[in-house]
């Protein structure tokens, strides 16, 4: 059996390392240097070029490095064969921290104690306790759970928005378009963990800023395509929204001259709230390679009409 690997964003000889550990007698090969491309029927890949899987002819199987996929199914020559998603432990607590990491930031007014440091000032600002901040969360997947539990367990007051109604024990839910029209006003920091589909590209925009409370957050830790970029710096520019922390952009690398660089609202980490470790997910490319060796059903499998 033989594996292409494809990812310009990851050390291919980390995952090698880890990959032959798992699945020992796989042969990996490191894109382009694909040989014969009638060996390979796996494609373990983020963001490969447009075509290059439907290069290969007896391609059976392909397994997305991230949890997002809406990269490959942008791609019109997509084969139609089976594709699984990334869902890692290390994976979702990177995210969960993450997005920790910006509400405190945020609600703990960090920017501004920096500024004061850099004059020399001491100036204690004050801050409601966390139970008065309200955190809502898009999208109430793995990673939005996990997010959730991580900041009740803060004290926060955390409610969430989803496809479907959710149970999750101290956070209200909240679906459907009635449900994100009454979860928006109470709102103080929104955080966007949403799939990216038709259904959910371009929702952070000027109608849903102006359903926010006046000076709310917003933090965007899963695809750039989610945010109307020219609404959110309108509604920084005029105070509506206080701040955002960004780590996902319609284009990326966000590309030098990009208001969103020099903004003093916004706060830029170049796509890395969740890292996919070698080390901690190489187990799930080789339980999905174990599971279409067996033909047995595959964990994680993507439903491509829904996009996640």
């Amino acid at each position: 059996m033989t594996l292409l690997f494809c990812s310009a964003s990851d050390n291919a000889e980390d995952w090698r390392r880890e990959i032959a550990q798992r699945l020992p007698g796989v042969e990996m090969r490191v894109w382009p240097d694909c040989g014969d491309v009638a060996d390979i029927t796996v494609a373990v890949v983020w963001k490969p070029p447009a075509g290059m899987l439907a290069s290969l002819p007896n391609l059976g199987l392909i397994v997305s490095l991230g949890a997002g996929v809406e990269p490959l199914l942008q791609d019109p020559t997509l084969p139609d064969v089976p594709l699984v998603r990334m869902v890692a432990d290390g994976l979702t607590a990177d995210m969960a921290g993450y997005v920790v990491l910006q509400v405190l930031r945020w609600h703990r007014q960090m920017e501004e104690y920096a500024a004061l440091q850099a004059a020399e000032r001491w100036q204690p600002l004050g801050h409601k306790p966390a139970g008065d901040v309200t955190v809502g969360i898009l999208g109430l997947g793995e990673l939005g759970v996990a997010s959730a539990r991580s900041l009740r367990s803060l004290d926060y007051r955390v409610v969430g928005w989803s496809r479907s109604p959710k149970t999750i024990d101290g956070v209200e839910s909240f679906a459907g378009a009635e449900g994100l029209a009454a979860m928006l006003p109470q709102t103080d920091i929104l955080v966007c963990l949403l799939p990216l589909t038709p259904d959910t590209h371009g929702l952070l925009n000027a109608a849903l800023f102006a359903a926010l409370p006046p000076g709310a957050v917003v933090v965007n830790a899963a695809r750039g395509g989610h945010v109307v970029e020219a609404d959110l710096l309108a509604a920084l520019d005029s105070g509506r929204l206080r701040g955002a922390s960004l780590d996902v952009f319609v284009e990326e690398p966000l590309p030098p001259g990009h208001p969103f660089w020099r903004h003093p609202g916004v706060r830029i980490t170049p796509h890395v709230a969740g890292i996919t470790h070698p080390s901690r997910c190489a187990q799930q490319v080789a339980t999905a390679v174990t599971a279409f060796r067996a033909g047995q059903p595959l964990p994680n499998r993507v439903d491509r009409r829904r996009g996640y």
